[in-house]
């Protein structure tokens, strides 16, 4: 109906395309934990992977058969739900995932995001958390920002406060020998249209007062037998060729 509340982001694509591309960045976010794309993209597929989530939680036979029917990899992707992940998200109430802005990856400068899972092993939020605790004093106290974003990154996280302190230590001593000092690469090309632009050639339009250009061949009577040519405007005695 027309004005009415839009219950999900279409993505520019047909329902199927749609499905079909959520299905796919799921099944990369599982396998690899933590995926970069846009900032729409990731919330829709948040969505369903906090559904999968769910679903290996319950564990029976109709959830297992609902996991398979939405995994491109379902072989290797359904043990991993129903086995590691779900042992480590027993005791969550929710709030498996989680989005974070980053700054556009592409020349379009697309809204990007990442989409990772929670308390694994690249959780992004964890190593921000243990960087910025390195690059405090040893005795400073907590801000009260800092204290939340603790408290959040170890609340369900098993042996959450003893791997904190580990990578603490471990980025402290990273951070003696100078390792803020790198320099990273610049970001990545996208697009290849500029290169081609370079490589591609094409005929202009030259005034008969100019120049001709170079390496036209020429025919018997003297005239250029490339692009046609034409006469500058409004000058004199000039008449425009054929």
């Amino acid at each position: 109906m027309a004005g009415g509340h839009m219950k999900y982001r279409h993505l520019s694509r047909s329902s199927s395309h749609r499905q079909a591309l959520l299905r796919n960045l799921v099944t990369s976010l599982f396998k690899h934990e933590s995926i970069a794309t846009t900032w729409h993209k990731a919330k829709e597929a948040q969505r369903l992977a906090e559904q999968l989530v769910t679903l290996g939680k319950k564990n029976t036979e109709a959830t297992r058969r609902r996991a398979h029917q939405i995994f491109f990899e379902p072989n290797t992707m359904v043990p991993k739900l129903f086995g590691p992940i779900r042992e480590r998200y027993v005791d969550r109430p929710g709030g498996y995932t989680r989005v974070l802005r980053i700054e556009p990856m592409k020349e379009d400068q697309a809204e990007s995001a990442i989409l990772e899972l929670v308390d694994g092993d690249r959780d992004l939020r964890f190593a921000m958390t243990a960087k910025t605790l390195a690059r405090m004093p040893k005795n400073a106290r907590f801000n009260d920002k800092t204290a939340e974003n603790v408290k959040k990154v170890t609340q369900f996280r098993k042996g959450g406060m003893t791997e904190l302190r580990t990578m603490v230590n471990k980025l402290r001593r990273k951070q003696e020998n100078g390792i803020d000092d790198r320099t990273l690469p610049p970001p990545k090309k996208v697009y290849p249209e500029p290169k081609m632009k370079r490589e591609m050639h094409y005929y202009e339009d030259e005034y008969s007062y100019r120049m001709p250009a170079k390496g036209l061949p020429t025919s018997t009577s003297g005239k250029s037998a490339g692009p046609r040519i034409r006469d500058a405007p409004g000058r004199p005695g000039t008449q425009q060729s054929e």
